[in-house]
């Protein structure tokens, strides 16, 4: 069941919203050669918590995770696709992170993700960020009212295989509200015209996934939660939650 946001609820998902974009700009400021993940952990905790938000991450276990998820935020590193656990690992020169962040305010919850590269980077790794933020802007400008949620995977998708990229199979993005993964599924590639209308107060987390060997298998590590690309090529992972609305498309977690 698809729940319809009244213009009430968007404003207090903005909010959650900002938590996130400020989460997520103070991990990127933090990262650096030989910063640890676990320390890219605490900072995004401060600013929860000088915010009054809690984390949808922490303590999430769906049905298919062993254990439950242990931080608040996903620490996605070079071969690492989604839902890496921050650990003791320390950041080198060159590494590509994908970082995602979820918060909730006032019961709502907002949720989005980026990725960069820590020092210097290489072509390859550059082409492949600005695609994954090239893919965004594409499922976004498409999430309008009077479309379907496959107009938004369909521009996604575009953009990814036009460049060369893989599309980890079976992830994509969601709806959010009250909880941080709701109805409707927002798959990264399908057919335009398909799938549910886009209405005035539908919120939706649109996350392109790309994997630059461009295949799109991949396998889970053994803690359970990281995907890793089965070539062991790079990815990367970018999202915002966005509101459809009559105005248009309105991006909850900017900055």
């Amino acid at each position: 069941m698809v729940e319809i946001k009244t213009d009430a609820s968007l404003e207090a998902m903005r909010a959650s919203g900002r938590v996130v974009a400020e989460a997520l700009a103070a991990v990127r400021a933090a990262a650096a050669p030989g910063v640890t993940l676990t320390a890219l952990d605490r900072t995004a905790r401060e600013v929860l918590r000088g915010a009054g938000a809690g984390s949808p991450f922490l303590g999430y276990r769906p049905e298919w995770a062993p254990v439950p998820f242990p931080a608040v935020i996903c620490t996605s590193v070079n071969d690492a696709v989604v839902h890496g656990i921050p650990d003791g690992y320390r950041l080198r020169d060159g590494d590509l992170v994908s970082v995602d962040c979820g918060a909730v305010l006032d019961g709502w919850a907002g949720d989005a993700a980026i990725s960069f590269t820590v020092g210097r980077a290489r072509p390859a790794d550059t082409r492949l960020i600005d695609t994954a933020y090239e893919a965004l802007d594409a499922g976004v400008a498409a999430a309008v009212v009077g479309n379907r949620v496959g107009d938004i995977a369909h521009a996604i998708g575009r953009v990814c295989r036009a460049a060369g990229y893989g599309i980890p199979d079976g992830f994509g993005g969601h709806g959010i509200g009250r909880r941080m993964h709701e109805d409707p599924g927002v798959p990264n590639e399908g057919r335009p015209g398909r799938g549910m209308p886009l209405r005035h107060g539908m919120v939706l987390a649109i996350e392109p996934m790309l994997v630059a060997g461009g295949g799109d298998d991949h396998v889970t590590a053994e803690d359970g939660w990281t995907v890793r690309t089965r070539d062991g090529s790079r990815a990367a992972h970018v999202e915002h939650t966005v509101a459809i609305t009559e105005d248009g498309p309105r991006v909850l977690t900017a900055r």
